[in-house]
């Protein structure tokens, strides 16, 4: 079967993953409103594209955090890779590397951060922290990653619970006895309560700024008022995300919390947006509303699914290949030349 677009990869996943592992990645919160809106909101917006403009050499490549990437797309934080793939997030980390491109390692990974690191050395790698009731572990996790080179440290700020994902009830979800949370193995009691510290607020902003010298980049942000806050509280990056519509059901689909959060930070800090992204002409919408960069959770993992590492790669491959003729064909020869005049909501 010829892997074309990334919907291609969605019908393998869904084909060869074990159902517990594929319904893991694929719940959305309750009746999966808002995972379903991330994805529709993008066909609300139509192209304005310009014509006869010299698009002949064309230039992709992006900074955030002025760390050059090819082109304006990394992985999202997400949990578990050794679900989809044996080598897990070591191969997400070779993928992102062979691509040039920024890979987010989450808390909840099934390989360690020093695996990690080893399997792509040189690689540009942010952290994500979920801040848990045992603060000593959360400090030791900072220092780590910083200590073995990460570059950012991204907070997961919408998930002071687990909302609930009701295929994973059913199906009763565990990770399977011989995958472990490597990053967090021997750091808590086994317990009813869980491990999430649900009392977190701003203020820990400036502990987690007390315990290192990383870039902190706040992740889960959907409202100009938290984005005002953020930029208060000095953090140097915004990712627009609703947790895959993971947490709160019924929220506003990432593309359109976009703009009012661009609004807001009027420039201060670079802004981030995740979820829905399906399509290179996606990412082209993204950034013309605003976004400096997009990230990519689940076709990330259906990448893994189908062939590892090298699956993984198709997929950037692809959404690069995609995104840059939306590009030429809107009439932009460089990123630069993207701004809100290529777009339009649709009135439908």
């Amino acid at each position: 079967m010829a892997m074309v677009c990334l919907s291609d990869f969605e019908a393998y996943a869904r084909k060869y993953l074990p159902k517990a592992a594929w319904d893991y990645f694929a719940a959305g919160a309750d009746d999966c409103t808002t995972r379903d809106e991330n994805i529709l909101a993008y066909k609300r917006i139509r192209f304005q594209p310009r014509m006869l403009r010299d698009v002949s050499v064309m230039d992709i490549r992006t900074k955030i955090l002025g760390s050059e990437i090819s082109f304006p797309v990394g992985i999202a934080p997400t949990g578990f890779h050794q679900l989809a793939w044996p080598d897990g997030e070591k191969s997400t980390a070779r993928a992102a590397r062979a691509m040039n491109t920024c890979y987010i390692a989450s808390t909840y990974s099934t390989c360690t951060l020093e695996e990690i690191c080893a399997a792509a050395p040189g690689g540009l790698r942010w952290f994500q922290l979920y801040i848990h009731r045992n603060r000593a572990a959360s400090q030791q996790l900072v220092r780590r990653a910083e200590a073995l080179g990460f570059q950012g440290l991204v907070l997961t700020a919408d998930l002071p619970y687990t909302g609930k994902r009701r295929d994973d009830v059913r199906n009763g979800f565990r990770l399977p006895p011989h995958m472990k949370v490597k990053n967090l193995e021997g750091a808590f009691e086994v317990c009813k309560m869980s491990p999430l510290d649900p009392s977190v607020t701003w203020n820990d902003i400036h502990w987690l700024q007390s315990l290192t010298r990383l870039p902190i980049i706040i992740k889960g942000i959907l409202t100009r008022e938290d984005a005002e806050l953020a930029v208060r509280h000095r953090v140097q990056g915004i990712i627009v995300s609703n947790h895959g519509g993971r947490q709160l059901d019924e929220g506003p689909a990432t593309i359109d919390a976009l703009v009012e959060v661009v609004e807001a930070v009027r420039g201060r800090v670079e802004v981030y947006v995740d979820g829905g992204i399906r399509k290179g002409s996606d990412v082209l919408k993204a950034l013309a509303l605003g976004a400096k960069c997009v990230f990519i959770g689940r076709p990330a993992l259906w990448g893994l699914a189908y062939k590892g590492e090298e699956g993984l790669q198709d997929v950037l491959r692809i959404l690069q290949d995609e995104f840059r003729l939306s590009m030429a064909l809107a009439g932009c020869a460089s990123v630069s030349e993207i701004g809100q005049h290529l777009v339009r909501f649709s009135k439908l």
